[in-house]
């Protein structure tokens, strides 16, 4: 029996593995342009009040120098040129996150540049256009062009 891959993303075998792969772009890419060797999975404590629990964040370092978290998103526009709002709840979830994260963390958010051409702007351009009043203050967005392999700092 065939699975239902109505979800996955085409040519690549898995989900996941589109997701580790772009992991390992930002990976690179911090540390060819900004030196930062940074841990996989990387565990902090986080919490809204006293309780705390350790949450795996996509990268990051707490050296005593510099303290960084990156999550990394590589979500697209649907096939159909429509707004992929449920992995958008994702991006919003990953606010909260570094919402909770200790202030003195660098906090990144480390998108895939997906061009929409109906709406003439990228996933993140109509993310900072519909939810910025969701991302704190701290928190850089950066869109990451797997083609050219160049990124963009937008916030």
């Amino acid at each position: 029996m065939e699975k239902n891959l109505r979800f996955q993303r085409k040519n690549a075998s898995s989900n996941a593995s589109v997701g580790r792969e772009f992991e390992v772009w930002a990976e690179q890419y911090f540390a060819q342009a900004e030196g930062l060797d940074l841990t996989r999975n990387f565990k902090l404590s986080i919490g809204a009040g006293e309780v705390k629990k350790e949450h795996n964040f996509d990268l990051g370092c707490d050296y005593d120098t510099k303290k960084i978290l990156v999550e990394c998103k590589s979500h697209t526009w649907t096939d159909s040129g429509k707004v992929p709002s449920a992995k958008l709840t994702v991006w919003n979830e990953a606010m909260f996150y570094f919402l909770l994260a200790p202030s003195e963390y660098r906090k990144i958010m480390f998108v895939q540049k997906d061009f929409n051409s109906k709406l003439k702007k990228t996933l993140a351009q109509y993310y900072l256009q519909r939810y910025s009043h969701l991302i704190p203050e701290d928190v850089e967005l950066w869109e990451y062009d797997v083609v050219s392999h160049k990124p963009t700092r937008l916030r």
